[in-house]
């Protein structure tokens, strides 16, 4: 399956990629095919049953109400993050949706989106099942879909399919060696390889453009994330926000003779981003919201620190690092319902450390190695949010995952690329550990510090 750039960074909405996105953009694909097959005008009721770790922390991850939105045509890239709450409680007063847009119809949230606390289906950690009945309670339509990680979707066909190549790229690439092999033999970087390839699908003016609109996206996101005036973030955990006294406290003491102030600088920009993605606000995934404030700050920290940065070094950062994603994606997982957080603080905290070895003028060779390292020690990574919520200890995770993909990028251009284990071999590891681990340590909150803590 050929991945572009743009569907590892894609805009969205918090608190998850897998819980929020997917479901949301599961829930509209449903009505859009009662569209296309004629039936919507007949539809008198919808049901949602939501599974496996979706039915376990669905609540503190906003699943329920992405699905209501998703019914009502809203999409994650668009919706509006300041009304959506609003939106979804007058829904729910009102006994009553907008089936995609236009056909009211009775609604009961109660018994119309169902959270199966203790049930999976079987293709998938994140799996839901969408009906529509008519006036007679006979069902119209039934599908299946599932969240695999990144906000990707796909249905009850497509799950652990290879799906037919839609485009032919230029450079194609099924693992690092591969890649590495292009590299060397074009005298290109990586950064170049994924570019070339993104042609496949659109110019390379408008490949460009959209990249850096995705960084004003992460960086709009730094800017809400360090502006608000709310002293607690949602939910019963009465979780602090730290990102905006931080900055305060960085302007304030801004000491140029701290040999360590950058990394305060880092753990701001990481926090900013994801108590956003906690707040329910507009985020990029990156290649997860779950993990969405690790290339932000990373990519902060060169912008700030670095002589020269610019506009060009943006857009080589986000190709490599999703070269890198794409590798994480294909061969592995980037869920956290499947594999772990490892799949998405260690994927984000590689395709960061590649993606800044780069433009450092690492050579492919030491952004592999560097990959490596970003992943290899986060191997085993549990995903235990605490509540269900995606705050404890995901938003300090990030913090530390994105200084140690700085890290990762300067202990490999140190060096001249030669290690004893290939980031291919770190990603097979990484999927077999995830498969080894028990179900509890994925994000179902029944593990780890999510039982350890109190969570009220």
């Amino acid at each position: 399956m050929a991945l572009s750039a743009l569907d590892l960074f894609s805009i969205g909405i918090g608190p998850s990629s897998s819980h929020t996105v997917g479901p949301m953009r599961a829930a509209r694909s449903f009505v859009e095919e009662l569209e296309r097959e004629g039936k919507l005008d007949a539809v008198d009721r919808v049901h949602a049953g939501l599974f496996g770790s979706l039915g376990a922390t669905g609540r503190g991850h906003g699943s329920d109400k992405a699905v209501i939105l998703g019914f009502m045509g809203e999409s994650p890239e668009t919706v509006d993050t300041l009304t959506a709450d609003r939106v979804v409680d007058e829904a729910i007063d009102a006994k009553k949706i907008l089936l995609g847009g236009r056909r009211i119809i009775t609604f009961n949230r109660t018994k119309d989106v169902v959270l199966h606390l203790r049930k999976s289906l079987p293709a998938h950690p994140n799996g839901m099942r969408f009906q529509a009945f008519d006036n007679q309670g006979t069902v119209l339509s039934e599908r299946v879909y599932y969240s695999v990680g990144g906000g990707f979707v796909v249905d009850e066909d497509g799950v652990g399919q290879s799906l037919p190549e839609a485009v032919q790229l230029p450079y194609p690439f099924s693992n690092a060696e591969e890649l590495l092999a292009h590299c060397e033999r074009e005298g290109l970087a990586i950064s170049d390889i994924m570019l070339a390839n993104e042609s496949a699908w659109r110019s390379e003016e408008e490949t460009r453009a959209q990249l850096l609109h995705i960084w004003e996206t992460m960086k709009e996101c730094v800017s809400r994330g360090c502006s608000r005036t709310e002293e607690h973030l949602p939910g019963n955990l009465m979780v602090r926000r730290r990102a905006p006294r931080l900055l305060t406290d960085l302007q304030a003491k801004d000491d140029t003779s701290d040999p360590l102030r950058a990394v305060d600088w880092v753990n701001l920009f990481a926090l900013a981003v994801n108590e956003e993605n906690a707040t329910g606000g507009r985020v990029v995934t990156a290649p997860t919201n779950g993990a969405a404030g690790i290339i932000p700050a990373v990519l902060h920290y060169y912008m700030m620190f670095t002589p020269g940065a610019n506009e060009e070094s943006v857009i080589r950062f986000l190709l490599t690092a999703a070269a890198i994603g794409v590798l994480f994606k294909q061969n592995a997982s980037i869920s956290g319902a499947e594999v772990g957080c490892q799949g998405e603080v260690g994927s984000a905290c590689s395709m960061a450390a590649g993606a800044l070895c780069e433009i450092l003028g690492g050579t492919p060779r030491q952004v592999e190695n560097a990959a490596e390292i970003g992943i290899e020690h986060n191997l085993g990574l549990t995903c235990d949010p605490v509540g269900g919520l995606v705050q404890i200890p995901c938003i300090e995770r990030n913090a530390m995952a994105s200084n140690k993909a700085i890290n990762a990028a300067r202990i490999s251009l140190r060096g001249d690329g030669v290690h004893h284990v290939s980031l291919d071999t770190a990603i097979k590891t990484m999927r077999e550990t995830g498969a080894d681990m028990k179900s509890k340590y994925k994000e179902t909150s029944r593990g780890g510090l999510a039982v350890n803590v109190i969570a009220c």
